[in-house]
């Protein structure tokens, strides 16, 4: 069982958002989803994100991962500001810096699991990250292997249980040894039992790793294994 963390207060923030607004045309109209959002995220932190639906969660996180553009303001990955960056460099950050945990596990339904666990690397424009495809493959079995999937490496994602499905894509978030992990409701979509051993697996792999985790979740019982718990309310973080 993983136990809450409290992380070194005075490390410099990993991930930095500043004042960012995301607006979305709707016809004539114009929605304002976030409203200058500030957030810090510090190395090895643990942090809940909560917020009832519509809060603007989605739409920050997809910021903060760098897979779509705020309106207004900006995202510091250490000093680095993401946004300002050409879409090569911040494709390359994305990819060594970042990993995706989903919902509804986001797996290719063609590839097995250790070619789902290797899409990182697959899809890497990085020739540093291409020319250890033989060491990476290595890692993604031994992975599926420690999370006790053995038995499915050469399964494709219909044949895996809900469980096994997000085992994969925690491997597969874990391949290039990211330093961020953002994880959206990765228990939601499972029963209570199975979504227990897998939030076990995610916050196990985090403390182990020293990752950083932002953990989205309407689980008061998840949130209180975080470090942290910041909450949104109408496209602002309240607390």
């Amino acid at each position: 069982m993983s136990t809450m963390q409290q992380p070194n207060a005075n490390l410099q923030p990993l991930l930095r958002a500043r004042g960012v607004k995301r607006r979305f045309r709707l016809g004539e109209r114009t929605l304002e989803v976030l409203h200058g959002v500030d957030l810090e995220l510090r190395p090895g932190e643990r942090v809940a994100l909560m917020g009832s639906s519509g809060a603007g969660k989605s739409t920050l996180i997809q910021i903060l991962g760098l897979l779509d553009a705020p309106d207004e303001g900006e995202v510091y990955y250490g000093e680095v500001s993401a946004w300002k960056q050409p879409v090569d460099a911040r494709a390359r950050l994305r990819n060594r810096s970042i990993g995706f945990v989903f919902q509804f596990f986001h797996l290719i339904p063609e590839l097995d699991a250790v070619e789902n666990v290797l899409l990182p690397a697959m899809i890497s424009g990085d020739p540093d990250v291409k020319s250890r495809r033989k060491e990476l493959r290595e890692r993604a079995v031994q992975m599926l292997r420690d999370f006790g999937l053995g038995e499915r490496l050469d399964h494709r994602p219909a044949q895996l249980s809900g469980g096994e499905k997000q085992r994969v894509a925690i491997a597969r978030a874990l391949l290039l040894d990211p330093q961020l992990v953002i994880a959206d409701e990765p228990t939601g979509n499972l029963d209570s039992t199975t979504g227990a051993k897998v939030l076990d697996l995610l916050l196990d792999e985090q403390k182990k790793r020293n990752l950083t985790l932002l953990l989205v979740t309407h689980d008061e019982r998840v949130a209180a294994r975080c470090s942290r718990i910041v909450h949104m309310r109408d496209g602002r973080v309240v607390t």
